[in-house]
């Protein structure tokens, strides 16, 4: 029997398992195509019954999230989280925030307290601090509730809740932080900076569909149904500490996504969830002719049922040049708030 090379006997290899790779790979992306509750052309909406709160992020399975737990190879980890502070940038419309220490261990130990009385066993004298918050559940890192934004006389949000059924004095009761799930996905990252050479957008740029099709034809990237996807401004460039200069993150947080891009991003891509490194996602002002001032979020949240993803930090991703990546996040469960707020997501490779 005549020996076969060796080196035929490797290149046979090589190809099979190609083959095998492309066939997984295909595999994968037939998967995706078909998850639950997407149609392409339509995107997402009003789908999963009368009382969901949860919306796109429905489409997550057990199944979507080992395969997006599969990408994260070398185990590296990305902080997307920023860190906040009385001094931070924030939206104009939102309250800016006061951390107040509540407990001292000089304080508990100078003031009689009415509400608190020590243990009878405490020789080595301990104390504690604690700190009370006054803050906006909309700032720093954060994701957006269904509730958030409401349209209408009726001001109704997501799935047609209205503020006369389920708003309140300590917050909305439908749609609020608690419900949105953990988060574990495929995320990809689209460098629409990178792209265009600058270290940040221009103040007010629009970034377009065909922004989105150059960025993953540079990046070598697909987008398939279910992502979460991110588009970097490079913003957060200039967050330095605590994002005290308010002065130039506002110039650059002007830029973001038009309606056109977001439309784009859910009816022909299937993103889940869509976010960016500045406080409000989409370009503003809005351009002339829209009928709201914010087109992009209430498409995305009270029509699409698709959460926004704000002020995630993408600069060392995109220094890697990481542009697919795990995506996990979890919020803060506190009930009636419009937002998780003050995350610190990871992105896993």
């Amino acid at each position: 029997m005549k020996k076969i090379p060796l080196y035929i006997t490797l290149l046979t290899a090589v190809v099979i398992g190609s083959i095998h790779f492309a066939s997984a790979e295909k595999k994968i992306s037939d998967n995706k195509s078909q998850i639950k509750g997407w149609k392409k052309g339509v995107g997402w909406g009003w789908i999963w019954g009368k009382d969901d709160e949860v919306g796109a992020f429905n489409a997550m399975t057990d199944e979507s999230r080992a395969s997006a737990l599969r990408i994260a190879k070398s185990g590296k980890v990305y902080d997307l989280g920023i860190t906040y502070s009385r001094n931070s940038f924030i939206w104009p419309g939102h309250n800016p925030g006061e951390i107040m220490t509540f407990r001292s261990p000089e304080g508990v130990t100078r003031q009689k307290d009415h509400d608190f009385t020590f243990p009878a066993v405490n020789p080595i004298g301990n104390r504690w601090h604690s700190c009370a918050l006054f803050v906006n559940d909309n700032v720093a890192t954060q994701i957006d509730g269904l509730a958030h934004i409401t349209v209408g006389k009726d001001n109704h949000w997501y799935n047609g809740f209205k503020e006369s059924d389920w708003g309140g004095n300590f917050g909305v009761r439908k749609c609020d932080a608690t419900t949105i799930p953990p988060v574990v996905a495929r995320g990809v990252m689209l460098d629409i900076a990178g792209l265009k050479g600058v270290d940040a957008l221009e103040s007010e740029y629009g970034i377009t569909p065909e922004d989105i099709d150059a960025a993953m034809t540079a990046q070598k990237v697909k987008l398939l149904p279910g992502d979460c996807v991110f588009v970097r401004t490079g913003t957060l460039r200039y967050w330095a500490t605590d994002g005290a200069d308010h002065e130039k993150i506002s110039k650059h947080d002007l830029a973001g996504i038009t309606l056109a891009t977001a439309k784009y991003l859910v009816e022909q891509y299937g993103a889940m969830m869509i976010g960016s490194d500045t406080s409000g996602l989409e370009q503003q002002p809005a351009p002339e002719g829209s009928k709201t001032f914010i087109p992009v979020h209430n498409y995305l949240l009270v029509e699409q049922g698709v959460h926004i993803a704000e002020f995630h930090y993408l600069e060392d991703l995109a220094k890697d040049k990481v542009y697919e990546f795990c995506y996990v996040a979890s919020t803060n469960k506190i009930a009636g708030t419009t937002a998780g707020f003050t995350m610190r997501p990871v992105a896993m490779k």
